[in-house]
């Protein structure tokens, strides 16, 4: 556990109990600078609870994998417009499609496999 992780939790708790303190004050002796000192507090704690969770996020991986039912070969695969060969490193997986940009005419076109029978 990360130190600002451990800092930050010290001060919501303060900010919290403090604002719970100030507004029940409030409550009983209705002025209204308690309350918003206890409105204030508050918004720290939140604030502090936002940061310490913006600090400690991470990046998320995405792993895709694939799993084939047989043997697999290559095959050429040719852009639809022009007919030029387009080669592996110009495929592209956006949002789980894959798409092909012809090197040569410069389309960018979805690959998709067509039935073997």
């Amino acid at each position: 556990m990360r130190i600002i992780t451990v800092i930050g939790g010290i001060v919501v708790t303060i900010c919290f109990f403090f604002a719970i303190i100030f507004g029940l004050a409030a409550s009983v002796q209705a002025t209204t600078s308690r309350l918003a000192v206890s409105g204030i507090l508050f918004l720290v704690g939140v604030a502090v609870i936002a940061i310490v969770w913006y600090l400690n996020r991470k990046p998320k991986t995405i792993i895709q994998r694939l799993e084939v039912s047989g043997q697999m070969k290559a095959a050429q695969i040719k852009c639809p417009n022009c007919g030029g060969n387009i080669s592996a490193d110009q495929i592209t997986i956006t949002q789980g499609v894959p798409y092909a940009k012809c090197p040569y005419c410069g389309v960018t076109s979805e690959v998709t496999e067509e039935p073997k029978w």
